[in-house]
C-alpha cells in the first residue's frame, strides 16, 4: 500500500541521484504512522538551482501546472515563500507544495536535517521537526503534536511537546528535576502540580499563543502577496495549458517587481 503512494513515488524521483527533498507535514505524519493518509504532499527542497530544476523536470513529466503561490525560483525560496503545483494521476488530483526554509526550524536545525538525511532511502522529517511544523493555526494539528509527544522516548521531549494535562502531571511526578530544567522553555510546566483543570487552561492558552504567532507570520506573506493575488487570474489564464517550464518562465517574468522576494518584516 505504502509503495503505491504517489507521494512516495514522487519523492524517489525527486531524489534520484542525490537527496533534494525531504517529506514533511501531512505525508510525514503518514510515514510516522500518526495518520492513515494525507491528501497533499509537502516537501522541504534543497536550496540550489539544480535541485529546483530537477524537481520541476519530474513535475513536468506528470504535466503538472502551477497553483497560486510563489514561482519555484531560488530568489523567492530564500524569502520563505512556497510554491504549489497539481496534476492528475489515476483519476486522483495530486497537490504538491515546496519550500526551502520551513517555519520554526532554525538554520542550524535545517543544516542538521540535510545532514541527517544525506543517505536516506526515503527521507522524511523526524518527530521533533514534525512537531514544530505542526505548530500551525489549525486546531487539528495540535492533536497530532500530542500524539507525537507520546512517541518520544526521551521524557524531556515528552514534557516539551505534550498536549495532555494528565500526561504532564504523570511525567512531572516521575521527573521533577526535568520539570525545573525545562520550565524556562515551557513555563506552564511550573504549574504541573496545580491540578488538571488549571493545566488544561494553560495548555489552551499556550495553543492560542502558538496559533496567533503563526497567523501573524502568515499575515506578512498575505500582505506581501496582495498585488500578486490580484494579478494571478490573468497570469493563470496566460500559463494555462503551457508546458511547465514555459509556464514557469512566464510566471517568473510576471512576478518580478510584483511579488517581493522577502516580505517586509518576514522571517521563517
Amino acid at each position: 500500500m505504502m509503495q503505491n503512494n504517489i507521494y512516495i513515488q514522487l519523492t524517489r524521483a525527486f531524489n534520484h541521484g542525490k537527496i533534494r527533498t525531504v517529506i514533511c507535514s501531512g505525508q510525514a505524519a503518514v510515514m510516522h504512522r500518526l495518520t492513515i493518509m494525507s491528501k497533499d504532499g509537502d516537501w522541504i527542497v534543497r536550496e540550489d538551482e539544480e535541485s529546483l530544476h530537477h524537481v520541476m523536470e519530474v513535475l513536468s513529466g506528470f504535466q503538472a501546472r502551477y497553483r497560486f503561490g510563489a514561482p519555484f525560483d531560488i530568489r523567492w525560496m530564500k524569502g520563505g515563500w512556497s510554491s504549489h503545483f497539481e496534476f492528475r494521476s489515476s483519476e486522483m488530483r495530486v497537490r504538491t507544495d515546496f519550500f526551502s526554509r520551513p517555519p520554526r526550524i532554525l538554520p542550524a536545525e535545517l543544516k542538521r536535517l540535510w545532514h541527517e538525511h544525506d543517505s536516506s532511502d526515503l527521507p522524511f522529517v523526524n518527530l521533533k521537526d514534525l512537531a514544530e511544523l505542526k505548530k500551525t493555526n489549525r486546531e487539528k494539528d495540535y492533536v497530532v503534536i500530542g500524539e507525537i509527544a507520546r512517541l518520544f522516548k526521551d521524557p524531556r521531549e515528552q514534557l516539551l511537546y505534550s498536549r495532555s494535562a494528565l500526561d504532564i502531571i504523570n511525567l512531572a511526578e516521575k521527573y521533577p528535576d526535568l520539570v525545573m530544567e525545562w520550565a524556562k522553555q515551557r513555563p506552564l510546566l511550573l504549574n504541573s502540580s496545580a491540578g488538571r483543570e488549571k493545566l488544561e487552561e494553560l495548555l489552551d492558552k499556550e495553543k492560542r499563543a502558538l496559533i496567533h504567532a503563526n497567523e501573524n507570520r502568515l499575515a506578512l506573506y498575505l500582505k506581501a502577496a496582495e498585488k500578486w493575488s490580484e494579478l494571478w487570474p490573468s497570469v493563470e489564464k496566460e500559463i494555462s495549458g503551457k508546458p511547465l517550464f514555459e509556464a514557469h518562465q512566464q510566471m517568473v517574468k510576471r512576478a518580478e517587481g510584483v511579488l517581493p522576494f522577502f516580505p517586509e518584516g518576514g522571517n521563517t
